[in-house]
């Protein structure tokens, strides 16, 4: 009897454990930064990209330390509102998140993004030296299918995220209302669908 005990402790030991690493996160994970005009947009299109794990706001590019909203909205914290995409590498390439983001922005504009006017708006790829190759070719590629205009997003290399303020965190889950209305009014898939086509 004893021995029947011990080996169904075993048993319910073993599959915890694989309950465990089933549920455990990869562990290896990857980065990717873009910027594409208003964050709560890239936030939300990205969220939905299989593979993707964790999508942040925030601001990159500026020479200010941890800056604010306020900082960054002002033009004068040289950073752009810009996205950090977590994803797991064994389900999702860079080279297809590059391919998302494309078909997300106006890249023809340099000058911001739909109704947001201003340097802190505008589209740019931030990459790593392992990435900027990868980047590079996606931009070329997406070059050619533009419908109007010629590619103006840049590939930048990469410098520190800063994590936007927590109200703009998840702001299209949160403020469902709000968010489409703002997005519609901006213009934003209707432009892409210039840029794009149909």
């Amino acid at each position: 009897m004893r021995r029947l005990i011990i080996a169904f402790a075993a048993l319910f030991a073993m599959l915890g454990v694989s309950a465990a690493l089933a549920a455990a996160p990869p562990k290896k994970t990857e980065t990717a930064i873009f910027a594409g005009g208003c964050f709560w947009c890239m936030e939300h299109d990205m969220q939905g990209v299989p593979g993707v794990l964790k999508v942040e706001s925030g601001y990159t590019g500026g020479h200010l330390k941890n800056p604010s909203y306020r900082d960054v909205t002002s033009e004068t914290s040289g950073h752009y509102e810009a996205v950090r995409v977590t994803y797991d590498p064994a389900k999702l390439d860079y080279g297809f998140l590059l391919f998302r983001y494309w078909k997300l922005v106006d890249p023809t504009d340099d000058g911001g993004q739909f109704c947001d006017r201003g340097p802190s708006y505008r589209p740019a790829v931030f990459v790593t030296p392992q990435q900027r190759p990868i980047a590079e070719k996606s931009r070329a590629e997406a070059a050619k299918r533009l419908k109007s205009g010629t590619m103006k997003a840049p590939i930048l290399n990469a410098q520190t995220f800063w994590p936007a303020e927590e109200y703009h965190r998840d702001y299209a889950k949160r403020n469902k209302l709000r968010y489409f209305a703002y997005r519609q009014g901006c213009g934003r898939d209707a432009t892409l669908k210039q840029v794009w086509g149909g």
